[in-house]
């Protein structure tokens, strides 16, 4: 009996043994798709490389990379919002204005053409709607937000600290690089849109360090753009102050 008791003793050691060997083996595995050693490179040109084929495969691949390697979920945003009412409310409001702001001022002055024709061909087209509205909730509200503003912004941030000219640096590069994403389907006026639109969320990004609002905002602010092409007021919008 002693024998028995003996054996499966050993037994359980070993087991626990091995338990620990997977647990290490698994931190040591967390740990380097943390850092910026081989593991972690290779994890951010998989992350890049999705988003050059959709920007949620980026996001997705964002969301497992931080699963994976043990990140906390609040170190890209991902905070619990302290009012969701207050939040999705601000974002909606934040949003729409934001995006008449740009197209009555600010892209007026800057010299862009009142009619985006990249994205003219949704004028009336009920067909088209539907991917439209897919597209500007989860490749651009949730894809850009997460990879650009979570994501970015934890890797910067690792490299670079969290002081105020580190926070600065971080806000200038995200917002040029999310500016010439867009230069391929929307040419130099959408590089400057867009740079504009890195830099203010950007910006709230790193003083809250809450993502859900920036989330819903871009989405609605990218919403109000299909709105005004789809119902063809685009150019009534843009010379609302200039004429």
């Amino acid at each position: 009996m002693s024998d028995e008791s003996n054996r499966l003793a050993l037994d359980q050691q070993k087991d626990q043994g091995e338990t620990r060997d997977e647990r290490h083996s698994d931190d040591q595995f967390a740990v380097a798709l943390r850092g910026f050693g081989a593991v972690g490179i290779v994890a951010i040109i998989m992350i890049l490389s999705g988003n050059l084929l959709v920007a949620p495969v980026g996001a997705i691949l964002v969301l497992v990379w931080v699963w994976r390697s043990h990140t906390p979920w609040r170190e890209i945003g991902f905070v619990k919002a302290k009012s969701w009412i207050v939040t999705i409310t601000v974002a909606i409001v934040f949003g729409c204005a934001f995006k008449f702001l740009m197209k009555a001022i600010v892209m007026p002055l800057l010299g862009a053409a009142p009619v985006n024709q990249a994205y003219h061909y949704l004028a009336g087209n009920r067909a088209a709607l539907p991917g439209a509205i897919f597209t500007m909730i989860f490749v651009a509200g949730f894809g850009e937000e997460t990879l650009f503003r979570g994501y970015m912004f934890e890797r910067l941030g690792k490299l670079f600290g969290s002081s105020l000219w580190a926070k600065t640096l971080i806000v200038l590069l995200t917002s040029v690089w999310f500016g010439l994403a867009h230069y391929y389907v929307q040419g130099l006026a959408g590089v400057e849109q867009a740079t504009i639109v890195g830099l203010v969320y950007g910006t709230i990004f790193a003083v809250s360090g809450r993502i859900w609002m920036l989330m819903i905002a871009h989405a609605v602010f990218d919403l109000t753009a299909l709105a005004m092409i789809y119902w063809d007021v685009e150019s009534k919008v843009a010379h609302l102050v200039f004429k």
